[in-house]
């Protein structure tokens, strides 16, 4: 764990500062460190969040039942150590030195609470389909928590690094909706204040029981224009920036008060292609589109070539990466054929997406569907209505959705089992025979079964689309020339793992 030092005031912040009252304000806290976000958070209550911009400040508020270090090793966080009881029992000791944000004791009652939170269908939790293999979680000691599943469950600790503790007794008095307003966790930030449209503010924990923060507040706006959190950042108004592209991260080349922070992520790019509607009930017209885009062009072309095409809803760091699936060749003369032939040419499709995606890239995948012979209208909508679209039934779905998925879990059960079963709100796909072997893949502990499952799905995705992976995503971020900081491939942004240097 990287050792914290305090921010310092100095002079030689520069005359920008001088121009602007928010980075004057910002220079004489001396210890806030400013984030631009593209949104505001959708949620603060860390069960009801499927999205970037929440992560990015809950998980800062809250603790999980384990975490992945910056090497991307599970380990340790409330519970201390966990045994497998039996193939669908696992026992897990619980921390009895941490308190929540208002003083109170974290307790196995609070983890069995929050496990039970999130899996009850009535709850509607987005990320129950991660959890839905646990029947129930019971505090069978005062510092043991037992978990028990619905057969055997290889993911069940990959998951679990995104399980946060809530307190049971601030929930239950209060309420969902009170509580996300006003969060309360046990992590090395306390929920502050929520400008709504503006800034979430969280002040240091410094009960905390791990490693403290190096920064007393920490504030997270809401900046959706990508140039402007860059122009932010070059005047010193802001301390680190999310989500920039290559042309934004070139900016920063040679600059003596920002840089550009990149890491390759478990991320993947995709189109999503809705069979229950026409026309992508023809595979002709989903195979057109495949081969219609060009990834290579949009890695080199547009992405400044940080990230890394792919055949398959999978990186090398996922568990179910398979060797050798190959999706259609790049053939626009074929797309074009087939569009024809499946009577579609000047068929209107809808194309969602969102602000928080690199529109750049949509508008090229959309200039390369209308080159089919298919007329793509893009429709621009905030995170949450998008997020809303997306998770409908199938046929009130998008015809087409452009998407960036991370499962922050490293297996492909956290990728094919939320975008393809049919038991998951963010599928359009009603296929028995993929059920099977998802189910089939999560069912066993035995690594060459799954790995043989997913072989089928991912030859299932190549062949008959019902998704387009395009590419292994890169994150870009700029921070200020002082801040110390390692981006990891979770995408995480933990500020107790941040430090400040003069």
């Amino acid at each position: 764990m990287i050792k914290l030092k305090h921010r310092s005031i100095g002079f030689a912040l520069g005359l920008a500062l001088a121009c602007s009252p928010l980075a004057l304000e910002s220079a004489m806290a001396k210890d806030l460190l400013v984030i631009d976000l593209v949104n505001e958070p959708s949620s603060l209550d860390p069960h009801r969040q499927w999205n970037p911009d929440s992560y990015y400040v809950y998980r800062n508020i809250f603790d999980n039942l384990l975490t992945r270090n910056d090497a991307g090793e599970i380990v340790p966080q409330i519970a201390t150590e966990w045994r497998n009881a039996s193939d669908t029992e696992v026992v897990f000791t619980i921390r009895d030195d941490v308190t929540f944000h208002n003083g109170e004791k974290l307790t196995a009652q609070d983890v069995a609470f929050s496990i039970n939170r999130i899996i009850d269908p009535d709850f509607g939790s987005p990320q129950l389909g991660q959890f839905n293999k646990i029947l129930s979680a019971e505090a069978t000691g005062d510092h043991e928590v037992t978990l028990t599943t619905d057969g055997a469950y290889p993911v069940l600790l990959a998951q679990l690094v995104k399980l946060s503790i809530v307190p049971k007794h601030v929930v239950e008095a209060v309420g969902n909706d009170a509580f996300n307003e006003s969060p309360v966790g046990s992590g090395p930030y306390k929920f502050g204040e929520w400008k709504r449209g503006v800034s979430v503010r969280l002040d240091r924990n410094d009960d905390y029981w791990g490693d403290k923060g190096a920064f007393p507040v920490a504030e997270f706006r809401a900046v959706p224009d990508a140039a402007t959190r860059v122009a932010n950042l070059q005047a010193g108004e802001t301390d680190l920036a999310v989500t920039l592209d290559s042309d934004l991260a070139a900016q920063l080349e040679g600059s003596s008060t920002a840089k550009a922070l990149s890491v390759l992520t478990e991320r993947i790019g995709y189109m999503k292609l809705n069979p229950a509607r026409t026309p992508f009930d023809d595979k002709r017209v989903r195979q057109a589109v495949a081969q219609a885009i060009d990834k290579e062009g949009i890695v080199e072309g547009l992405l400044g070539g940080y990230d890394a095409p792919v055949s398959q809803m999978a990186t090398p760091s996922h568990f179910g990466f398979v060797e050798g699936i190959e999706g259609y060749p790049y053939d626009p003369d074929a797309a074009r054929k087939l569009v024809e032939e499946a009577g579609a040419t000047g068929k209107t499709i809808s194309f969602a997406t969102s602000p928080v995606f690199d529109q750049r890239i949509v508008q090229a995948l959309a200039q390369m569907i209308n080159d089919t012979g298919l007329v793509a209208e893009i429709e621009l909508t905030d995170m949450a209505t998008y997020l809303q679209r997306v998770q409908s039934e199938p046929e009130n779905q998008p015809y087409a959705a452009f998407g960036r998925w991370s499962c922050a879990c490293q297996d492909v059960d956290g990728v094919l089992h939320s975008l393809l079963h049919s038991s998951s709100s963010w599928s359009s796909l009603r296929d028995p025979a993929v059920d099977t072997l998802l189910d089939k893949a999560r069912n066993t502990l035995d690594e060459e079964e799954r790995l043989a499952a997913y072989a089928e799905v991912s030859a299932y995705v190549a062949r008959e689309v019902p998704l387009v992976p395009l590419y292994q995503a890169a994150i870009i971020y700029g921070a200020a020339e002082q801040l110390d900081w390692q981006p990891t491939a979770n995408e995480s942004m933990f500020l107790n793992r941040m430090s400040w240097s003069d």
